[in-house]
């Protein structure tokens, strides 16, 4: 995800009841500490969740882009098909990665909505969240965003009752996301030059701060992205973790991990319940030159999956490595 500008101190925004209000996780917390959201006030509400779905996608069409789009990528949209059909009025229902303002959702004045996924969630099923705000989007006067709401505690069973986007959205529909690299989509060609002060300013710095992101064609779940030190490749797998980590130890320690001359498997990371490993690409390595050795390193990923010999002495080394370079995002 790109990096946001810490927010300057100034006067704290507070709600009616005196919470600080939802934002999202990755947006500077409104209590001007100029730390993220999650890393301040929003940490509160993490603990004060249902239980923990560890893999909140599980079952959608596109399970490892939900994840990109949800950790790794600025920005980008996809065309939701809705299970029951579009209600009368709503001609679309677009996901994207941030709405201004980190609004959860956005009911257009045309109608259609916008679903927000980088946002902060009240629960520990954000499949859940998800659900509950396209619910209210649907419902929403047009013109108009949907409020976050943090729902009250809940038994599991209670949470249970409301529904799950696996429910909501057409598991046969595809699922392909458009990667762009700016937030202009935020803002209908119909409407330009109409914004409010406050979307327009938000919109400037949420293209300043975005990192340029392409999501490859050759292999699924695969995105290259530039940043100022170096490119890199993350992708997500959706594999279980022990048997892909030891498929990755058995071509780390044969000399078959990377993508080619100048680039380096460094390690990987758990988002959402599935493994991302990444690598690191020389800076004039472009999205489209990562295309081949990427279907390439797939092809030899397979053969290792199927692999059920014991590790050896080097494989084990490799994957000793490979774990403790290991972090969770969630």
């Amino acid at each position: 995800m790109a990096k946001k500008r810490p927010q300057k101190p100034g006067k704290k925004a507070q709600l009616a009841d005196g919470e600080i209000p939802v934002v999202g996780a990755r947006e500077p917390c409104p209590c001007g500490s100029g730390r993220r959201y999650k890393a301040c006030h929003g940490r509160a509400a993490s603990h004060a969740v249902t239980e923990l779905v560890q893999r909140p996608f599980e079952g959608l069409a596109g399970e490892g882009d939900w994840v990109a789009l949800r950790e790794l990528v600025p920005a980008a949209t996809v065309e939701l098909t809705l299970k029951d059909g579009l209600p009368e009025g709503v001609p679309s229902v677009t996901l994207a990665t941030v709405l201004p303002l980190a609004w959860p959702a956005l009911r257009r004045e045309d109608g259609s909505v916008l679903l927000g996924l980088q946002n902060d969630t009240p629960s520990g099923d954000l499949s859940r969240d998800l659900a509950d705000t396209l619910l209210r989007a649907l419902e929403a006067k047009p013109g108009t965003p949907v409020e976050a709401r943090r729902l009250p505690a809940q038994s599991a069973a209670s949470a249970a009752e409301r529904p799950r986007l696996q429910e909501l959205l057409d598991p046969e529909a595809p699922f392909a996301p458009q990667v762009h690299s700016g937030f202009e989509f935020w803002v209908p060609e119909a409407e330009a030059g109409q914004t409010s002060p406050e979307v327009t300013a938000s919109l400037e710095r949420a293209n300043e701060a975005a990192i340029p992101t392409a999501r490859l064609t050759g292999v699924e779940w695969a995105y290259w992205c530039r940043t100022p030190e170096k490119n890199h490749l993350r992708w997500v797998m959706p594999h279980s973790e022990e048997r892909l980590l030891d498929a990755l130890a058995r071509l780390h320690a044969a000399g078959a991990s990377s993508l080619g001359e100048g680039t380096r498997l460094v390690g990987s990371f758990r988002a959402h319940g599935l493994t991302v490993p990444v690598w690191d690409l020389p800076t004039d390595m472009e999205a489209e030159d990562v295309e081949k050795p990427a279907a390439a390193f797939a092809e030899r990923l397979t053969a290792a999956l199927a692999d059920q010999a014991p590790l050896t002495t080097e494989e084990r080394r490799a994957r000793g490595g490979l774990t403790n370079r290991q972090v969770t995002l969630n």
